[in-house]
């Protein structure tokens, strides 16, 4: 008996043991939750009415009815005027991408290595760098509004231009000239996102081991060289981010065209981007087509994120 009391007092006591780790997937359950009901659950009822003949007719709902590929069909049929209404909003809306973002990447690529340069060593970085991401936190729409007050017909920019001889009479800049009014869209988006570009580039630049620039530095090499050689291959990633989320934003252009024109994407349907086009079915209630855009502007972003994706890649 005594043996048997002394065993188990010298038996250790087993612990309750705390597991962890479900208390990471409670703080993540959120998340998904969100995402379920508020973003996938849209996209898949986006999809599936892409394939239905669903829209509003004065106060009579029509559908949703069952059309399989019948909206596809329409949106690549021509219109009265013998344009595809869906290729001219998509190359718009490229056209005014490119012309933005190419000067942005230029320009944000300049500055990155001007003010990342230990031989020029400015001072003040951080004030730049807060100046150059100020316009990002300027609505859009605040931007289009300023731009059309300043080259409307009353605007200020026809008043100088008069003024100084320029010209006889007040001219629409906004909505005249396709040429023109794109270049007002490119130039405010690239006010708006050239500073965001600036600083994740500046990032990337002073992530790269400056022992590399010393080397180069001491065998020679040039400023172009070291550009070339190092800093570009080095920072191509960062490029690669920079040029993806900049072409989903792009594709996804619409404050700035909506507000400049009013909506009318003037002139001539010239600055409609392919989310405008996408908003005039949904002024209608038509959800069957504005589905099928949105599916077709889904493919269209990921085949083209995919390309640059892999060019890129390919290049290392």
């Amino acid at each position: 008996m005594e043996s048997t009391s002394i065993e188990s007092m010298e038996k250790p006591k087993k612990r309750k043991s705390v597991s962890y780790a479900k208390w990471g997937y409670i703080f993540i359950l959120p998340f998904f939750l969100v995402y379920l009901l508020f973003t996938l659950y849209p996209q898949l009822k986006t999809i599936i009415y892409s394939f239905f003949e669903y829209y509003r007719s004065g106060l009579n709902t029509i559908g949703p009815d069952f059309n399989g590929f019948g909206n596809y069909a329409k949106l690549f049929t021509p219109g009265f005027s013998g344009e595809v209404m869906l290729f001219k909003a998509l190359g718009n809306t490229i056209v005014m991408w490119l012309m933005g973002a190419v000067f942005q990447l230029i320009i944000a690529l300049v500055l990155a290595i001007f003010f990342t340069s230990t031989r020029l060593n400015l001072k003040c970085t951080g004030f730049f760098k807060s100046v150059f991401y100020m316009p990002n936190l300027i609505m859009a729409t605040a931007f289009a509004f300023l731009f059309y007050a300043l080259f409307n017909t009353v605007g200020p920019v026809n008043q100088i231009a008069q003024a100084l001889g320029w010209a006889d009479k007040p001219v629409d800049l906004v909505t005249t000239y396709p040429w023109t009014t794109r270049s007002l869209v490119a130039t405010i988006n690239f006010l708006m996102w050239f500073g965001n570009t600036t600083i994740l580039l500046m990032a990337g630049i002073m992530g790269i081991d400056e022992s590399l620039f010393e080397a180069a530095r001491v065998d020679g090499a040039s400023s172009s060289r070291v550009f070339f050689d190092i800093t570009l291959p080095l920072l191509r990633p960062i490029v690669v981010y920079v040029l993806i989320t900049s072409m989903i934003g792009g594709l996804q252009m619409y404050d700035v065209p909506q507000v400049l024109t009013k909506g009318q994407g003037a002139p001539d349907n010239t600055t409609k981007t392919i989310v405008m086009l996408l908003n005039d079915y949904l002024s209608v209630n038509n959800y069957g087509m504005a589905g099928a855009i949105a599916v077709i502007l889904f493919i269209v972003t990921g085949v083209l994120s995919f390309l640059v994706f892999k060019s890129i890649r390919n290049k290392e």
